[in-house]
Formats: C-alpha cells, sequence, structure tokens
C-alpha cells in the first residue's frame, strides 16, 4: 500500500496513491515524445556529416570537407546555412510554444500530445522525400512544431499525473528517453553512412516516423490528466480519472485540492501577465535562468567534440561511431541514475554534485587540450588521451544526472496552476532560444576560441553552482499544490515575494 492516509498533519502531504500499472502506461506512452525530440537532435549531427547529404544540399560545405588546409580541424563546418539546418528546428519550436501552451490548456495535455504527434509525422515525410534544401528545412520546421507542442505538454502530464512520492522519476522519463533516441540517432546514423548509393541520409531522416508514431497513437490511448479535465470543467470525468490513475477509491483530499487550484487558475485572466505577478517571480526567475544554465553547460561542445577526441586515441574510421555510443550510453546510464536519486537524495544535491564534478572535469580538459593541442599539430599521448576521454564522460554523466533532467522537472513541478502552462511555455521557449544561439554560434565560436571555448563553459558551471546554492530551494516530495506554503514561504530570499502583497513597486528583483 501506499503511505497515505498521515497527510494530514503537513496539510494534506502525501495522498492515498498506488502506483497503479495505468500510470506507468501513460507515462511511459507520453515520454515517447522525448524519443522523438533526441533523435530529431541525435539526427541531424550525423546527416550533416555525410558526403551524399552535404554534396546535394551544401556544396560549398562539401568542397571544404575534401580540401586539407591549415585550419581545416575547427572551421571546415563553419557555414551558416548548415547552422539552419540543424537550428530551424528550435526556432519553430520556440515559436510554436506559444501556440501548444493555448492548447495544453484548452484542448489538454492529451490533445497536445496528439497534435504534436502530426507535425512530427508530416515533418518526417518531408524530410525523408526532400530534393531540395526547402523541402529539408519546411520538414525541420515542421519537427520543430512537434517539438514545441511535445516538450510543452509532456512534461506537464507526467508531472501532473505522477504520484508525489515518484513524481521526478517519471517526470525524468521524458529526458531519459531524449538520451535514449540521441544514442539510436547516432547507431543508425553509423549504419546508414555505409550504405552505398547516398541514399543513407533519407533512411536516418525517415525512420525518425517511427517514435512519431508511438507517440501520435500513444496520444490516443492514454487518458488526459485530471488537473487539466478539471481545470476544463469537467469535474466527474477528472475525479473517475484521478481513481483510476491513483488505484484507489478514496481521492477525495486531492481532489478538492486540484479543484481549488483549478478554481484560482480560472480567475486568470490573461496567463502571462499573471506569470510577471511577484508572487510568480521566484519561480519564473528559477525557470528562466535553469534553461539558460542548462545550455551553457557546454553539453553541446564537449558531444560534438568526442568524434575529434577519439581519433586521436587512435580509433580511426570508426571513431564517430565508438564517441556517439560511448557518450550515448553514458548518458543514458547517468540518466537512469538520476531517475534513482532525484526523489530520494533530492533536487539540490544533484546539483551542486554535479556542479563541481563538471567545473573539474572541464577544466582538466581545457588545460591538456591548451598545452597539447594547436591548430596544425597535437601531440596528445596515449594517457593524456585517455584522461581527456574520462574527463568527457565524467561531464557527460553528471551534466545527465543533474541539469539534463532537472532542468525539465523543477520549472515543471514549481509554477502554481494558474501559472502552470505559461511558466512552461516560457522554460521551453528560452531552453530553445538559448539551444538556438548555441547551435547557431557553436560552430563558428569553435573557429575563433579553439580550446578557450572549455574555459568559457567552466566559468558559467561556476556561476550556476553558485545560483544553485543561495537561489534554488529543495523540491522532493512537496505536492505540486502545496509548493507556496511549504517551499517558497521557508526560504530566505524568495519568502519576501511571498507576502500576498500584488505588486510593491519598491522590491523589484534585478536579477
Amino acid at each position: 500500500m501506499a503511505g497515505g492516509g498521515f497527510g494530514a498533519a503537513s496539510g494534506g502531504g502525501d495522498f492515498e496513491a498506488k502506483i497503479t500499472p495505468l500510470v506507468i502506461m501513460s507515462c511511459i506512452m507520453a515520454a515517447s515524445g522525448g524519443l522523438m525530440f533526441g533523435y530529431d537532435v541525435g539526427i541531424s549531427g550525423g546527416v550533416t556529416s555525410m558526403p551524399s547529404f552535404l554534396k546535394q544540399f551544401f556544396p560549398v560545405v562539401y568542397k571544404k570537407t575534401q580540401e586539407t588546409g591549415l585550419d581545416s580541424n575547427y572551421c571546415k563546418y563553419d557555414n551558416q546555412g548548415l547552422q539552419l539546418f540543424t537550428s530551424s528546428l528550435y526556432l519553430a519550436a520556440l515559436i510554436s510554444t506559444f501556440f501548444a501552451s493555448y492548447t495544453t490548456r484548452s484542448l489538454g495535455r492529451k490533445l497536445t500530445m496528439f497534435i504534436a504527434g502530426v507535425f512530427f509525422v508530416v515533418g518526417t515525410v518531408f524530410n525523408a522525400a526532400a530534393v531540395n534544401l526547402a523541402m529539408l528545412i519546411i520538414g525541420r520546421i515542421l519537427l520543430g512544431c512537434g517539438v514545441g507542442f511535445a516538450n510543452q505538454a509532456v512534461p506537464l502530464f507526467l508531472s501532473e499525473i505522477a504520484p508525489t512520492r515518484i513524481r521526478g522519476a517519471l517526470n525524468i522519463l521524458f529526458q531519459l528517453n531524449i538520451t535514449i533516441g540521441i544514442l539510436f540517432a547516432n547507431l543508425i546514423n553509423y549504419g546508414t553512412a555505409k550504405i552505398e548509393g547516398g541514399y543513407g541520409w533519407r533512411v536516418s531522416l525517415g525512420l525518425a516516423g517511427i517514435p512519431a508514431g508511438m507517440l501520435t497513437i500513444g496520444s490516443l490511448i492514454v487518458v488526459d490528466t485530471p488537473n487539466s479535465l478539471i481545470e476544463r470543467g469537467k469535474l466527474e470525468e477528472g475525479k473517475a480519472v484521478l481513481k483510476r490513475i491513483r488505484g484507489v477509491d478514496n481521492v477525495d483530499p486531492e481532489f478538492l485540492e486540484i479543484v481549488e487550484a483549478s478554481r484560482v487558475a480560472k480567475e486568470v485572466k490573461h496567463p502571462f501577465r499573471n506569470l510577471l505577478k511577484r508572487r510568480n517571480r521566484p519561480q519564473l526567475v528559477i525557470a528562466i535562468w535553469m534553461q539558460i544554465f542548462q545550455q551553457f553547460t557546454g553539453i553541446n561542445a564537449v558531444m560534438f567534440y568526442a568524434p575529434v577526441l577519439f581519433q586521436t586515441l587512435g580509433f580511426k574510421s570508426d571513431a564517430s561511431l565508438y564517441s556517439a555510443v560511448i557518450t550515448g550510453a553514458v548518458n543514458v546510464l547517468s540518466t537512469v541514475v538520476s531517475i534513482y536519486f532525484v526523489d530520494r537524495a533530492g533536487r539540490r544535491v544533484l546539483l551542486l554534485e554535479a556542479g563541481v564534478q563538471m567545473f573539474l572535469s572541464q577544466l582538466v580538459v581545457a588545460i591538456i587540450m591548451g598545452l597539447k593541442v594547436k591548430d596544425h599539430s597535437n601531440n596528445l599521448g596515449h594517457g593524456l588521451a585517455i584522461i581527456v576521454v574520462l574527463m568527457v564522460c565524467s561531464f557527460v554523466s553528471s551534466f545527465a544526472w543533474s541539469w539534463g533532467p532537472l532542468g525539465w522537472l523543477i520549472p515543471s513541478e514549481t509554477f502554481p496552476l494558474e501559472a502552470r502552462s505559461a511558466g512552461q511555455s516560457v522554460a521551453v521557449c528560452t531552453n530553445m532560444l538559448f539551444t538556438f544561439i548555441i547551435a547557431q554560434a557553436f560552430l563558428s565560436m569553435l573557429c575563433n576560441m579553439k580550446f578557450g571555448i572549455f574555459l568559457f563553459f567552466t566559468f558559467w558551471v561556476f556561476v550556476m553552482t553558485i545560483f544553485v546554492v543561495v537561489l534554488i530551494p529543495e523540491t522532493k516530495g512537496v505536492p505540486i499544490e502545496e509548493m507556496t506554503e511549504r517551499v517558497w514561504k521557508q526560504h530566505w530570499f524568495w519568502k519576501r515575494f511571498m507576502d500576498d502583497v500584488e505588486d510593491d513597486p519598491k522590491g523589484k528583483l534585478h536579477a
């Protein structure tokens, strides 16, 4: 049985709930949206390095990759058009998030996931059948819309349907699927790159149809969340669903709390304006900064660098496979670690531990690279090369059990219901904006800063760790509707925003 029934003292803390098969199934189905996002992210890196693909769509880059020159290590991929192929997805995601915020609220989490699935399917068809650059970019934009809708609905769906005790773990399923998607994409790219006849990239882009189909069909099977049904006025249905997903008959305490939260939410006419109110300031500041920091850990830089590093190690032609599989596998396993610890050790512990680990790993890499690898030569001994690889793995793993999943979890569980949809929108939007900036600027930064890029990220890791120490409260085991009482009002800094003052002009925070 669940640890329910003793919650009255703590203000209805833990509601009665079994972990029902329905919840597990729903979460696995919903989280396949993450699989799709991961696959799209992972696939573009491999496809853009396939000669047949470059030859057809980016002849300029293709010429550059064929010639060996001074700067060829760093600058051969520095092409705005090629970067646009990758990053148009994030731009579309950024814009579609705002529409998704509306559908999530008025049509429900379930239907929004279905819309995402449809976008994914159509985008995949465009990509796999592309005959010119326009079709490619249109496909990527449609996939981006899918990502915007999925990343809006899925984390909310997971946070709302999960029992409080395992909310963190179920929410991280989304991130876990992103990492699995990336790993699969890398393995598939490795296989399709070997296809004779130069249509390998079509297979790579086309196989995205599998997770796309899973999400579309899955979204038709799952139930909508009680929070969403109640929010749209379907009280009876909401209560029935709550009984089914919790596996107990007495769901009244939780039901009433959701109804109350929903009543409060209904009074809000302008969700985005409401988001700017003083009492939502802590959640907003944290949600925005967590997304920015997640991108500025430099995870993309490290993932991108891996093949070059592994070549130095002497893996030769299969280097990219090895590096992709090793970093991909480390990524998946470490995300599993966070599923275990997130509801036990808590969110803060993971973030702080990982901050130290990422800082040290990157610093070591930057020092070794700076001393040993020059533009035209690289005299990295075997021993040092192994250290670098270990450091890269250490970095990837610490990211995967901290900023990776928690960057999505914390915003989705801290906003009050009336601001949740809008808050999630702002989080996704910020994330996509900075992913876009980094995807667009990264190859050019690489070309100009060389290894200084690692020091740049090391500095950011330091900053974000201080931010966690000072400003991020622990939210494990706190029911979503009680965050204000139990978390924000207790926090040394944030409690000053909770004194139910509407808009106090003197206390505006300059973050």
